[in-house]
């Protein structure tokens, strides 16, 4: 079976809070990823890419239903995942809009 992943366009804007700013963003788009890659996207990220990701998503748990604020570095790093693990290429995800990510 082939893996399929893709950016899913919204009719209407997801929000997500964004503790560390103390507003929420509004997202029209977003990539939904499965709970175990989630991890080990995050667990192939360089430390400085993580500590980003942490800064835009606090406290928040990897979990199934869980929400994430996306950002160039995690977009690169979702990329470089699945590009080298599935040669699937998102080019979408990685040309510097704004984006959520859920965990499915």
């Amino acid at each position: 079976m082939s893996k399929k992943i893709e950016m899913v366009l919204e009719s209407s804007p997801v929000n997500v809070s964004h503790d560390t700013y103390r507003r929420e963003c509004r997202y029209t788009r977003g990539i939904h990823i499965e709970e175990q890659e989630f991890r080990a996207i995050l667990d192939s990220m360089c430390h400085d890419s993580r500590l980003y990701f942490d800064f835009h998503n606090p406290r928040r748990e990897i979990k199934k239903g869980t929400y994430l604020n996306g950002h160039s570095g995690l977009a690169q790093s979702i990329y470089n995942y699945y590009k080298t693990n599935y040669d699937i290429e998102i080019n979408e995800l990685i040309n510097g809009k704004d984006f959520y990510v859920k965990i499915i």
